[in-house]
């Protein structure tokens, strides 16, 4: 597989942290040039430093213009593209349904879908220019089961399958794969935030959220970036090449969530 992604043009939205982040270092370990763009400056000024065959932005994937400018670039830079990685997304409010504040629920689609739906827009030209490729949409195991309190982030995963599923019906003739991951509970700054949350919400401790979490996985343990990253660069490598259309779960089998 490291040898199919050698020289392969990369693109990694949120990827300057997390795991967008694990998804850029194992593309870069596999000898591709990777781009990278993410909203936190900070994040995207440490990872720059990483390799040289690494390039980043400042971009707000649901802003057209900001997105627009970073494919215009690339397509000066690369003029092709092998891959694109939808990683971009927030989780959006802890709460009940007639909590939700509108602007809440807007900001989640707007990142979650509408940044998808950008970012794979301007791809498609440089894909098709490079004869075919791969766009993988990083999705969540709330994209196939119900998540209580999650109301937004929930309804786009569950979108992204839709997406994934029509992309990959309009693109095929293209040669260009659209396949989704969906994580489970993933080890790191993220679920804590959620963790700290959802126990704020429940009225319990942060351990005991915690235990409740790992106990819905089979295997009794979180998902770690690197377990994302890995299925990833399979889904973007020629040994993934006849894998189109699917909603693929990396997440030690999430029993349901609530």
């Amino acid at each position: 597989m490291s040898e199919s992604l050698k020289g392969k043009r990369v693109l990694v939205t949120a990827g300057a942290q997390g795991i967008g982040l694990a998804i850029a270092k194992k593309f870069l370990a596999a000898g591709a040039d990777v781009h990278i763009c993410d909203v936190d400056e900070a994040a995207v000024k440490a990872a720059a430093a990483l390799s040289p065959s690494l390039s980043a932005s400042v971009t707000d994937v649901s802003r057209e213009a900001e997105v627009l400018a970073m494919f215009a670039d690339l397509a000066r830079r690369w003029g092709r593209l092998d891959a694109l990685v939808n990683n971009a997304g927030v989780a959006g409010p802890t709460c009940r349904l007639e909590e939700i504040a509108l602007d809440a629920w807007q900001k989640t689609l707007d990142v979650n879908l509408t940044g998808t739906f950008l970012c794979a827009r301007s791809a498609v030209p440089l894909l098709r220019e490079a004869g075919g490729g791969a766009i993988v949409n990083i999705s969540s195991v709330a994209g196939r089961l119900g998540f209580s309190l999650r109301t937004p982030y929930s309804a786009t995963k569950f979108g992204l399958a839709g997406l994934t599923q029509t992309w990959a019906m309009e693109l095929g003739p293209d040669n260009i794969r659209v396949n989704s991951v969906l994580p489970g509970v993933v080890a790191g700054e993220r679920v804590e935030r959620i963790i700290a949350a959802r126990a704020e919400a429940g009225g319990v401790s942060q351990d005991e959220m915690r235990m409740r979490l790992v106990d819905k996985v089979s295997l009794r343990r979180m998902t770690q970036p690197e377990d994302v990253a890995n299925q990833v660069a399979f889904l973007c490598s020629d040994e993934g090449a006849m894998v189109s259309g699917q909603s693929i779960s990396v997440c030690g089998n999430v029993e349901y969530l609530g």
